[in-house]
This record gives structure tokens, sequence and C-alpha cells, in this order.
């Protein structure tokens, strides 16, 4: 039993549409220095729950968490851009880049949540305002050499290869400065290699920015190999939690995935 606070706590989260029970009461943690998978065939809610505790819907029923600088904050209602500045920076299955920005600028942009410079500033271009701004880029260079893009850092972002901008998109995540990553498919359209690059920069965003992370992934060798623990969903509800090796072995799941014969 993990003895800390979780980074995010959520609990009975239900979003319904109509009568539809899109999500149905799940309830999850992510503590410090994990990585958790939230895995569950087409169809099963996971990215409706993301957009449940990133502000994009407001659930129906039950409570989201974060806790960031020992501070814990219910994000129930809150719009996404504060939702943002709480902790939680997420990417989406579908690229959403800023394809006639260079990367750079893309990820300067993820870094606004945390500039103070207020309009004023940036129209009369004072001293403060110039020291923020070099701030920033030097902030936004650095995570793209972390992230090996920085070789593309001028070019403009629609130029890039699909699996740098993949990358691309989880550096701008990062120049928010979340507490939790909350990543959406993110080895969907990768090649093997890029897949393996996926992994250790996944790896190191744990071990190295100390930033916890939760993903939604249907790539079950990537699941497995770099998860702490799983949660599965089916049918918007929760089916299963455990370890990698748990989960692997649960008749259950294995019934959701494959069929009754398998299970």
């Amino acid at each position: 039993m993990n003895k800390k606070e979780p980074i995010l706590d959520v609990k009975n989260i239900s979003m319904h549409f109509g009568g539809l029970k899109a999500v149905d009461k799940l309830s999850l943690q992510v503590y410090p220095d994990e990585i958790v998978a939230l895995i569950g065939p087409n169809g099963a809610g996971k990215t409706t729950f993301f957009n449940c505790i990133t502000g994009i819907y407001e659930p129906t029923l039950g409570d989201v968490f974060v806790l960031r600088d020992g501070k814990k904050r219910r994000l129930n209602g809150l719009k996404p851009n504060k939702v943002t500045e709480l902790g939680l920076a997420r990417t989406f299955q579908n690229i959403r880049i800023f394809s006639n920005m260079t990367v750079l600028e893309n990820v300067m942009v993820g870094r606004h949540c945390r500039t103070k410079s207020w309009v004023i500033g940036a129209i009369l271009r004072d001293k403060k305002t110039r020291q923020e701004e070099i701030e920033t880029i030097e902030y936004s260079y650095n995570l793209l050499e972390k992230l090996d893009l920085h070789k593309f850092a001028n070019e403009m972002a629609k130029n890039l290869p699909y699996g740098a901008q993949k990358k691309l998109e989880i550096a701008r995540a990062l120049a928010t400065d979340p507490v939790l990553l909350l990543l959406d498919e993110p080895a969907a359209g990768l090649n093997p290699q890029e897949t393996s690059e996926l992994k250790d920069i996944i790896n190191k965003i744990k071990e190295e920015e100390k930033i916890s992370i939760l993903l939604i992934e249907h790539d079950m060798k990537l699941v497995m190999n770099i998860s702490d623990r799983v949660y599965v969903m089916e049918s918007g509800r929760l089916l299963a939690q455990g370890t990698p090796r748990e989960i692997s072995q649960n008749p259950e799941v294995i019934k959701a995935y494959l069929g009754e014969e398998h299970a």
C-alpha cells in the first residue's frame, strides 16, 4: 500500500450523456514517481475519463483532486487552462500542435501559463518582460534538447515527421511544469523504433523530471514494460486494477480483450 498522498485522486467519477453512462463510478489514483496505465477496448470510456479530469467535461458525479506544492485542490468545474495551472498537462489522440508556428514557438506557448508578464508589459517591452521572454526561450529550447527535437527548433511544426510531432506535443505539455502528465495513446501510429524511443522518453520524464504519468495506451507491450500499475476499463466501469503481471493474468481482462474462448 502506497503511504504517500496521491498526486491525482479521482473518486467515483461518472459522466452521463443522456441515458449513456460513458464513465460510471470510476475511482483511480496516481502517486508520486509512478507511471500508471489506463487500458481497455475501444469505446470503454478512457478518453472521456481524461476529458473529465482535465476540464473539457464537467463530471456528472464524483470528485477529482490534484496535489501540488502540498495543497490538495478540487478540479470539478474548472476550465482546462486552470486545470493546467494546477499541474495537469495532457496530449491528445489526434495531434494538436500549432502547425504554422515553429517547433520552438509551440513549446513556448505551453510555457505561457507559468509566465507573469501582462499585456501592457508585452506592449511596452519593459526590461522585466524581455528577461522573462529570454528565460522562456531558454527553458523551451532545453526541453527540445531533452526530447532530441532541438535540431527542428526553427522548423515549421507541420513539416516535422509524425513521430517528431508526437514528441513535440509531449514537450509542449512538459513546458507547463506539470505534476502529472496525461498521455492519450502516445504510441498510436508509431513504428517500432519510434515506440522504443517513446518508452525511453516516458521513463526519462519519470526518473529525471520527477513527473508522474498517466497514459491511455493500446500497445500492451509498452504498457507492461513501463507501468507500475494498470487500471482496466470496460463499458465505462473499472474492470480490474493491479500490477502489469496481475493484469496480464486476469481472466476478466483476457475475456474483455480477446473474447470468451480465451478466458
